[in-house]
């Protein structure tokens, strides 16, 4: 595993990216209930929300890319963003982030990297607390959090209805 890390590059998201980027999350909105988003995106719909992660602030977007070239951009593996938590001013020292791997980079910590990387980037802005929302079950997500001391902190019980059945989500907290 070590030489496949070492691969590895972590990075800010950019346009270029925002095909790989799009086709990762649309396979989780296809296949999982881990993103309640039920219709895929094109890019084109998907490009305001890369445009809402610039490269500082408390919003931010990381890529993780390898050595592979597929067409003229890296093979993106994964992204780590960092969003809003909710709209009112009142929470603009909170982030809610989250991890998406492509369907064949899991298991190489890849998502610790990204979360490396991240919380890196977010140690020198004004945000008091990060969350994350969970869709059960999903214990790599669980293990990735808690290894990076994410607490839980409560459960939304059949909060969302995905593939005609209801999903709980589990929420946890991080002091930043």
């Amino acid at each position: 595993m070590p030489s496949e890390r070492a691969e590895v590059q972590v990075r800010s998201g950019v346009e270029g990216d925002l095909d790989a980027l799009t086709a990762i999350y649309n396979h989780y909105v296809r296949e999982t209930p881990i993103t309640f988003d039920t219709a895929p995106f094109t890019p084109e719909e998907r490009r305001p929300w890369l445009l809402s992660h610039p490269e500082d602030g408390p919003y931010r977007l990381k890529v993780a890319a390898d050595g592979t070239f597929q067409g003229n951009s890296q093979r993106i593996l994964g992204y780590a963003t960092s969003s809003p938590y909710r709209a009112k001013p009142t929470y603009s020292t909170s982030v809610e982030v989250t991890v998406y791997l492509a369907p064949d980079a899991g298991g190489r910590g890849i998502g610790t990297l990204l979360y490396e990387d991240l919380f890196a980037s977010l140690a020198d802005e004004d945000v008091h607390r990060a969350y994350a929302g969970i869709a059960q079950p999903n214990e790599a997500s669980t293990r990735l959090h808690e290894r990076f001391g994410f607490r839980h902190v409560g459960t939304y019980r059949e909060v969302g209805r995905k593939f005609g059945r209801y999903w709980d989500v589990a929420w946890y907290e991080k002091e930043l």
